[in-house]
This record gives structure tokens, C-alpha cells and sequence, in this order.
């Protein structure tokens, strides 16, 4: 990235890259006070200690955290555009994505249905090495991440979720993990609750529109969300109702550079992108002169 950097024109010195661990190089950095503003994109605990760390200092921060983001399909919305959204939504970056729409709330009269359409494009999905053009899933992260997503996907099935599609390793090699679709998913099991962060999607029922707002909320979360709808109006009520940064409306992880992007609640403080961004890296300055 630094050669890129250079062979674009920037000066040395703009942008500087610093290896190294959290508690390392991270801390340095926070404490620092040479320091004026930290951006951080991660995990919520660790976003904790970096505002105690940034306290003596009164640096400024912006936080781009978790999400377990509601996608909700209404049964008008058109199907196909939704399963084909779904699926972006649940495996983009094989699901290790702050945005991720891991908690599918599908209304009760096309739920199975829907549920078997994605199952079906989850079993179809190519997976293999990320250099070949034709693959359409690649590894996991790590290890680490591997082996958390294999402890939730069978904490689903213990707590009593069923599994339409997935639920395992695919291969001998590497960290790959099976587009997992859970159905018949209930609020408070861990799975619809905690951020994953790896392949797994969580489908849930709902009733009406109330209901689905209510339920979106009810989480420590709120950094995106999606609904699939031709009905202007209850796309316009999720969009003022449910509390998250970004709400999609019959697309998912559609993303522009001025369009300002962060969460609610500990999906982060501040916005990435758009004007509002800048304001992030710029100070006002008021100069007043007696004349």
C-alpha cells in the first residue's frame, strides 16, 4: 500500500504505515500525544480501551464497529431480487463484513419458501482458491476465525435451529466454512444475537410491520440494515423506524463514496465517506479582527 502510495504521487510522510499488534503499535499510537484524531474499524471491546487509552490526551475518535444487521423480506417484495441480495448480503467477504445482513426476518406467509431459495444458492455456491476466476467463496480469515465460527454453528444446532443448508468444513485444507443457512431461529438464541462474522445466516419469522420493527431493534447493534418491498410506504416506515446507519431498500451492501456510512448504539460513533467525514479531520478555526 505504501509503494502504491508513492507511485501515485503522494509525499512521503502523508501516509505512514506502522506494523504491528493492538497492544503495540495500536496503544502507541492511541496514547500518543502528537496524535489529534484515531479512526478505528473493529470490535467493540476493543474500542472501549482505545477511549480509555485516547482520554489523557482528549483525542478525537470515530468508531466503525459490529453489526448483526436485520435484512427483512416482506411477502410483495420480488423474490428473486431478494434471494440474489440475501446472498450478497449474508457472503461478501465470506461473511466477514461489519454490515453483514446475518439476521434474515422473512414474513410468515413466503418463509419457507424463501428460506429453501436461499438454502438452494447456498448449496450451489463455488467455493476454492480466491485466485481462480470461477470461485465464488474463499477462506476464512485465520484459524481463530475459522474455529469461532464452527463453535457458533454448533451452538445453533444445540440450541435447537435447523440447518437448511451448510453447517461444515468444506475441504482438507484451509479455513473455509459452508454457506450455513439456519432456519427456524428464535430471537434470543446465540446465533441471531452475537456477531459471527464468518458465512452463517439466521432466518426468522415475522407477522407484520410493527413487529419486525420492534424485533430489528432489539439489539445492542445498529450499523445497517435492508428491506425487500414494492410497497414505497413500508420501505419508508423501516427506514425512519429501524436504528441503523445505512437502510437499503431492495438492494444490500449497495455502497458511494459521498453516501455517509457508520452505526448506532456500539456499532460505532462518527461516519465514514461523504461530506460528514471530513468534518472528522478538520478543525474550525475563528480568526477576529477589530477594524
Amino acid at each position: 500500500m505504501g509503494e502504491l502510495a508513492q507511485e501515485a504521487g503522494f509525499p512521503d510522510g502523508v501516509i505512514n504505515i506502522v506494523p504491528g499488534y493492538g497492544e503495540t503499535a495500536g496503544d502507541a499510537l492511541v496514547k500518543h500525544r502528537g496524535v489529534d484524531k484515531i479512526a478505528f474499524t473493529g470490535e467493540g471491546r476493543t474500542a472501549e480501551i482505545i477511549m480509555a487509552n485516547a482520554a489523557p490526551t482528549l483525542k478525537r475518535l470515530t468508531f466503525e464497529l459490529g453489526g448483526k444487521s436485520p435484512n427483512i423480506v416482506f411477502a410483495d417484495a420480488d423474490l428473486e431480487a431478494a434471494v440474489d441480495g440475501t446472498m450478497v448480503g449474508m457472503l461478501l467477504n465470506q461473511g466477514q463484513c461489519c454490515c453483514a445482513g446475518s439476521r434474515l426476518f422473512v414474513q410468515d406467509a413466503i418463509y419457507d419458501d424463501f428460506v429453501e431459495r436461499v438454502a438452494e444458492k447456498a448449496r450451489a455456491r463455488k467455493l476454492g482458491n480466491p485466485f481462480d476466476s470461477t470461485t465464488e467463496q474463499g477462506p476464512q480469515v485465520d484459524q481463530a476465525q475459522f474455529d469461532k465460527i464452527m463453535r457458533y454453528i454448533h451452538q445453533g444446532r444445540t440450541e435447537g435451529a435447523k440447518l437448511a443448508a451448510g453447517g461444515e468444513r468444506w475441504g482438507t485444507k484451509g479455513y473455509f466454512v459452508q454457506p450455513t443457512v439456519f432456519s427456524h431461529v428464535r430471537d434470543d438464541m446465540r446465533i441471531a444475537t452475537d456477531e459471527i462474522f464468518g458465512p452463517v445466516l439466521c432466518a426468522l419469522r415475522f407477522s407484520d410491520l410493527e413487529e419486525v420493527v420492534a424485533r430489528s431493534n432489539a439489539t445492542e447493534y445498529g450499523l445497517a440494515a435492508a428491506v425487500w418491498t414494492r410497497d414505497i410506504s413500508k420501505a419508508h416506515a423501516i427506514a425512519a423506524q429501524v436504528r441503523a446507519g445505512t437502510v437499503w431498500v431492495n438492494c444490500y451492501d449497495a455502497f458511494d463514496a459521498a453516501a455517509p456510512f457508520g452505526g448506532f448504539k456500539r456499532s460505532g460513533i462518527g461516519r465514514e465517506l461523504g461530506e460528514k467525514a471530513l468534518e472528522n479531520y478538520t478543525e474550525l478555526k475563528t480568526v477576529n479582527i477589530k477594524l
